[in-house]
């Protein structure tokens, strides 16, 4: 399939002014607003923007940033233990998109931790302050080692976009043999390793997934009943795998509607039919769950607890049923919209149990996001869209079809530039 790949911008398919589309100019100024919160938050502190305070440690940020962040970068693991592990070859074409989500997603929550933490200075400190009977410590030490393997296995496409077309100006010129002779020891080295990166990060992705569920058991009592549960490690690991393929057809059909080019439906709907199965498993834990320890008296009760609950399991439920259907598979409408509703799914579970579901027993009102808290977190998504479609026009990220690839470019397919 790597035939197929292409820098967008080398494809001929984008001109560079085209990265400033309306739509990127909004992304800009939503950006720019989160990054204006984000100067004074840094510069006076997490009163200066947040509404957290002693009773409400975390909010926000935690609940979206962080936990949901988490869980929606899960498609990086998940569709290469599929192609890669399970020698799924005709999955290999959305590896390379999954990983970039995956990468962005992971340095935008180790962002959004140093944001949240109120001695943000202090971040480097479980590297080397080990508590290993913590699970905080654990999700931070596994975050950040899945982080830099993530930056590994992107290598590839640093060494492919740039092998025989280092070009340094001026007196840096010189350089430009030995650049590419680095850069091809790493392509050889890296397609020799490869593998070991691959499986660590899929090991790396099931311990910290499950490890944030460990965090909302210590909270005890604190914690709604609805979602107390035991198995809350098993049920975050479980929703994060039923999201990852979701959220890699998600990105997949933005990204072709967006830089025009088409969808790989057929890739898409095969991949769209492990979802129903994933999902299943899920609801079978978290209903089952539910019965064995009685909690759906707690649905009796119409409060925001309720609702919400009950809006959770709706957004899995629908797309698990939608997705049966054959043409919903191979609709890229609904296919998307199905997708959506899990992707939906997950950020509710994740804002339910960080936000929703805590009480803790000395508050005096509830919590409600600020208008900072709102501001960073929505520019962080514009920023990080933003990142994503530059390396989608700089590196090979995305599958664009050799014939159009030839028919942009103005190239013969036996070679030649016409």
């Amino acid at each position: 399939m790597h035939d197929k790949l292409m820098p967008l911008e080398l494809s001929g398919r984008h001109k560079k002014k085209n990265f400033l589309t309306p739509g990127v100019w909004i992304l800009i100024l939503l950006a720019l607003n989160g990054l204006f919160f984000l100067a004074n938050r840094f510069l006076y502190g997490l009163g200066a923007v947040t509404n957290l305070n002693d009773q409400f440690p975390w909010g926000l940020w935690i609940g979206v940033d962080v936990a949901a962040g988490v869980a929606l970068a899960a498609g990086g693991f998940t569709s290469a233990t599929l192609a890669h592990i399970m020698h799924r070859e005709e999955f290999h074409v959305i590896t390379r998109p999954a990983l970039l989500t995956a990468m962005l997603g992971y340095t935008f929550v180790a962002l959004g931790v140093c944001v949240d933490i109120g001695r943000w200075y202090y971040i480097w400190h479980p590297l080397f302050f080990w508590n290993p009977n913590s699970a905080l410590f654990e999700v931070g030490i596994c975050v950040t080692i899945y982080l830099n393997v993530l930056y590994i296995e992107f290598l590839p496409l640093i060494t492919e976009r740039f092998i025989g077309r280092v070009n340094l100006p001026g007196v840096l010129k010189r350089l430009n043999k030995p650049v590419d002779g680095l850069l091809r020891f790493m392509n050889r080295t890296l397609g020799k390793t490869m593998f070991i990166f691959i499986i660590a990060g899929t090991l790396l992705s099931t311990l910290h997934q499950s490890s944030l569920g460990t965090l909302m058991i210590i909270a005890g009592q604190k914690i709604h009943p609805l979602w107390q549960t035991p198995v809350l490690p098993l049920l975050f690991f479980l929703s994060a795998v039923s999201v990852g393929f979701p959220m890699v057809i998600f990105e997949s059909l933005i990204a072709a509607r967006s830089f025009g080019i088409k969808p790989e439906m057929q890739v898409l709907s095969k991949l769209a039919r492990y979802i129903p199965p994933l999902i299943g498993v899920y609801l079978m834990f978290k209903i089952g769950d539910m019965f064995v320890r009685q909690s759906f008296v707690h649905l009796m009760v119409f409060n925001i607890e309720s609702i919400m609950f009950i809006l959770e399991l709706l957004l899995f439920i629908v797309p698990f049923f939608l997705l049966l259907f054959e043409r919903v598979v191979n609709s890229p409408a609904a296919l998307f919209l199905a997708s959506a509703l899990v992707i939906a799914g997950v950020v509710v579970n994740r804002v339910n149990n960080f936000i929703i579901a805590y009480h803790p027993p000395y508050a005096t009102k509830p919590y409600v996001p600020s208008f900072g808290e709102l501001s960073v977190t929505i520019g962080f998504i514009a920023l990080l869209t933003l990142l994503y479609r530059a390396c989608v026009m700089i590196f090979p990220v995305i599958s664009v079809e050799r014939q159009e690839i030839y028919a942009a470019a103005g190239v013969r397919e036996t070679g030649g530039i016409e």
